[in-house]
C-alpha cells in the first residue's frame, strides 16, 4: 500500500457477522495494529489520513458491508461507531431489516426501522453506504439522509450492466446530495471483466465525471488480495443459504476472479493516475479522483451531526 501511495484504506470487517463476531474482527485488527505499528494504525478522521501520509503509513478505516452487526438493536449503531466503524451498508445483496439488496426481485425501499437507523447514523457520524443496495432503496436513502451518503464500490450501469452497478438516476441523485461514488476494480463489475482495459475504465470515469461532476467521484477498488476462496463463500452464502450463490460470476468463477493486468494490487494505482491523464483530466482533477475527494468526504462525515456537536463540542471528531 505504501509503494502505491495509499495513505488510507476502507477495510471490510463484516459481511454477515453478528455484533459479537464483528467485535472479534475488530480485536483481530487491534492485534495487527500492535504488531505492525510502522505500517498501519486505526483511522477515525481525515486528519488520520494526513498523518499516515506524513509518516509513510496507512490508516485503516473500518466498514461493514451489511447492517448485520447492529442486529435488531438501534443502540448498537453508536457503539459500533465508538469502536471505530465509519461506513455501514444498509443491505448486502439480500433484503435486510433496513433496506433491499440488489439481488432481490422486488425493492420496497427503506423500511420503518431503516428510517430510524439512517437518522441515528447521521447523528453519530456513521456513513451510509449503498454499494450493494437496490435502486429504490438507494434513492430513498439519499433523500432521507441529512448527510451525504457513499456508494463506496460500484460502477455506472451505462458502462457495464452488473446487478450492483448504478443507474444514471442514482448517480445524479448521489451527486445532488453531495455524495461520493468509488469506482470498483473488481472484475465482475468491469466491462469485459478481467480483460477490461485501462483505457476503457478511464473513459468510463470521464463520462461519469460529465454526469456527476469531478467532485463526487473517487476510487473504491474493492480489491481482494491473498484471501482463500472460503472468503468468497462467506461473502455470498453467509449462513442464510444452503446453496452456493455464485453471484455475478459463473460456477467456473466461484473463487476470486483474476484482476486486470493493469491493476493487480495496490502498487498499480499510479497506472490509473496515468490513464486518467491520458483521457483528458488535468493534474488537479487526477489528484481529486485519486484521493482528494475522499479526504474531503472524510473530513465532513465522521463527526457528530452539527446540532449535537454544538451541545457537546468535546465529542466532535470531524
Amino acid at each position: 500500500m505504501r509503494a502505491g501511495g495509499v495513505a488510507a484504506v476502507h477495510v471490510t470487517i463484516c459481511y454477515h457477522e453478528t455484533f459479537r463476531e464483528t467485535v472479534a474482527n475488530i480485536a483481530a485488527w487491534n492485534r495487527r495494529f500492535e504488531a505492525y505499528p510502522d505500517l498501519i494504525f486505526p483511522g477515525r478522521t481525515g486528519d488520520d489520513v494526513r498523518q499516515a501520509d506524513r509518516e509513510g503509513r496507512t490508516a485503516i478505516f473500518f466498514g461493514a458491508q451489511n447492517c448485520a452487526p447492529m442486529e435488531d438493536d438501534i443502540g448498537l449503531v453508536e457503539i459500533l461507531h465508538t469502536l471505530g466503524l465509519r461506513f455501514m451498508q444498509l443491505s448486502y445483496n439480500n433484503q435486510s431489516l433496513l433496506a433491499t439488496g440488489c439481488y432481490e426481485a422486488e425493492d420496497p425501499g427503506i423500511t420503518r426501522m431503516g428510517r430510524q437507523v439512517i437518522a441515528e447514523m447521521n447523528r453519530v457520524g456513521l456513513v451510509l453506504d449503498m454499494s450493494h443496495s437496490a435502486e429504490r432503496s438507494t434513492l430513498e436513502a439519499i433523500e432521507l439522509s441529512s448527510r451525504p451518503i457513499a456508494i463506496t464500490h460500484a460502477n455506472p450501469a451505462f458502462w457495464h450492466p452488473a446487478l450492483r452497478n448504478k443507474s444514471d438516476t442514482v448517480l445524479k441523485a448521489l451527486a445532488e446530495g453531495g455524495g461520493m461514488l468509488g469506482f470498483s476494480l473488481y472484475p465482475h463489475h468491469l466491462k469485459h471483466k478481467s480483460d477490461c482495459t485501462l483505457e476503457s475504465f478511464c473513459e468510463m470515469v470521464a463520462r461519469t465525471a460529465d454526469l456527476m461532476g469531478v467532485a463526487h467521484i473517487g476510487l473504491g477498488s474493492d480489491l481482494c488480495q491473498d484471501q482463500p476462496d472460503s472468503v468468497v463463500a462467506w461473502m455470498r452464502n453467509g449462513r442464510w443459504s444452503k446453496q452456493t450463490d455464485y453471484g455475478e460470476g459463473s460456477a467456473a468463477q466461484a473463487g476470486f476472479p483474476r484482476q486486470p493486468a493493469w491493476f493487480r494490487d495496490n502498487r498499480d494505482f499510479a497506472r490509473i493516475g496515468a490513464g486518467l491523464r491520458a483521457v483528458g483530466f488535468d493534474t488537479a482533477e487526477v489528484a481529486r479522483i485519486m484521493g482528494g475527494n475522499w479526504l474531503t468526504f472524510f473530513d465532513r462525515s465522521f463527526g457528530r451531526a452539527p446540532a449535537v456537536a454544538a451541545r457537546e463540542p468535546a465529542h466532535h471528531a470531524g
